[in-house]
């Protein structure tokens, strides 16, 4: 399976630049195995993929008691669309459960995006107009998950089709999410492995996501340098995140006592909408802050939604064996 995010390059309006100016960043879950497939031998395969596409790639570092790395690769839309086409022709050809003389042309597969909670709706687009395009246009079948995956806020979307439809379906993603690339601002990335163990899990999480604010906390490359005084105003950014309309209550607690809660440990300021922002029914969360301190709020406002699901199922388990009990 693999897995997506995106980034914006720095300094970017909000219209679209000219085909080529954008740089995107997709990241890909594989296993160990297809990971020494993309990698081959001392390097051969991936430094063949740079050469024919012109992007830059890697593979991250094995990880004890995780069976999955993760594949990085950037560039133009363009580019990274061709070389993920071909690094899944590769991998279907490689895989000894396919036919003796195989056709990566004709071969079924799939590709799991990791695409930010706030983005889906650039996707999904308007009563599912937007992503019904992309399958037309693309010949690839997308399926959208409901749910954020754990200590992250991203979702799942899954590309299935043959290694060529599923990279015109990700230059289609690639562009719209591009385009809309400000809703993107603070994602907390999914780490494979991170969150197995909820306590030592959270902590992980959040280092992940500090180290990572340094390279792309808003989109613009902040580069951390000796700290300022915490609320420089050069140092101040601003993220907006949708939060479900019925999960609302559990973010702001009684009286307010868990958002003031979440305000004071973090250090940012945190404004909620009144009203639902789109059809969707969610609404608006500002938060105005330092980049670690946003990242701080980010991470404590997704704690705070997966405690309450898990409640939430908890409770529904519940209701159900009193059900069955009666």
């Amino acid at each position: 399976c693999f897995l997506f995010y995106f980034q914006a390059s720095p300094q970017r309006s909000r219209s679209p630049s000219p085909a080529g100016q954008d740089v995107l960043t997709l990241r890909a879950l594989v296993s160990t195995k297809d990971a020494g497939v993309i990698i081959g031998k001392a390097g051969k395969n991936v430094a063949d993929l740079r050469d024919q596409t012109g992007v830059k790639a890697g593979v991250s570092k094995v990880i004890p008691g995780v069976h999955e790395r993760v594949l990085t690769i950037s560039g133009s839309v363009e580019s990274v669309a061709k070389a993920y086409a071909l690094i899944i022709s590769q991998l279907v050809e490689s895989n000894p459960n396919t036919p003796p003389i195989p056709s990566s042309a004709t071969a079924h597969t799939s590709i799991r995006l990791l695409i930010s909670h706030n983005l889906m709706g650039t996707i999904i687009g308007r009563n599912g107009l937007k992503i019904k395009a992309i399958q037309d246009a693309s010949g690839a079948r997308m399926v959208a998950s409901k749910d954020m995956l754990p200590q992250s806020t991203e979702r799942v979307v899954d590309v299935q089709g043959s290694p060529e439809a599923i990279g015109r379906a990700i230059e289609e993603i690639g562009r719209c999410l591009l385009e809309d690339w400000e809703r993107g601002l603070g994602t907390v990335l999914y780490h494979p492995g991170v969150g197995d163990e909820r306590a030592g899990g959270r902590r992980a999480a959040h280092n992940s996501a500090s180290s990572f604010s340094s390279r792309r906390s808003n989109g613009d490359s902040v580069i951390r340098e000796p700290s300022p005084p915490p609320y420089n105003s050069t140092q101040l950014r601003t993220q907006n995140i949708s939060i479900p309309s019925d999960m609302v209550g559990c973010i702001i607690g009684r009286g307010g006592t868990k958002i003031t809660e979440i305000r004071r440990l973090s250090g940012s300021k945190i404004s909620i909408a009144k009203a639902p922002h789109d059809d969707t029914g969610e609404r608006m969360f500002t938060i105005v802050g330092t980049p670690e301190a946003n990242e701080k709020a980010l991470f404590l406002l997704y704690n705070q939604l997966e405690s309450e699901k898990e409640r939430r199922v908890g409770k529904e388990q519940q209701h159900q064996e009193e059900e069955l009990q009666d």
